[in-house]
């Protein structure tokens, strides 16, 4: 299961196959990651560095953490795809189609000027997720997608 979480700066991605349960990120922050809790991650419940300095601790890369650098993604369902935003101007999508069996990754893209901000990776991430809690499962024909989902 991939899960991403933001708030107004990080985005913290969670890839529960990797999740050894070594529990640092619960005691490193303890107040946003709260297995009790759904969801478990809660990005409001401190502040950024210790955010940051708890997930850079796991050891099995089940976390991991970047910027947000201002630009909001968002699940597009009606047009199978993710699509990213600087403002109103759209900068990146994450197309999928949809197959008898599961939904099929074949775009990611982002604009130049926005490359290596982690912003296709939160992309991929958001579809992905969507896909999960309706139960499809995905796969990739996006040599960049299949990277991620392959992580």
């Amino acid at each position: 299961m991939h899960r991403f979480y933001e708030n107004s700066d990080l985005a913290v991605f969670w890839d529960s196959s990797k999740c050894f349960h070594s529990r640092k990120c619960v005691t490193g922050s303890p107040l946003t990651f709260d297995f009790s809790r759904r969801p478990w991650i809660d990005l409001s419940r401190a502040d950024n560095s210790e955010i940051w300095q708890t997930v850079k601790t796991c050891p099995s890369g089940a976390l991991s953490v970047q910027y947000r650098h201002g630009i909001d993604v968002v699940m597009e369902e009606a047009a199978n795809r993710s699509a990213a935003y600087d403002g109103e101007k759209q900068i990146g999508e994450c197309e999928y189609s949809e197959t008898p069996d599961g939904w099929v990754i074949y775009h990611t893209g982002v604009a130049p000027q926005y490359e290596g901000k982690g912003i296709a990776r939160r992309l991929v991430y958001k579809v992905t997720e969507a896909a999960e809690k309706k139960g499809v499962p995905v796969d990739a024909t996006c040599s960049y997608a299949k990277r991620v989902l392959e992580e």
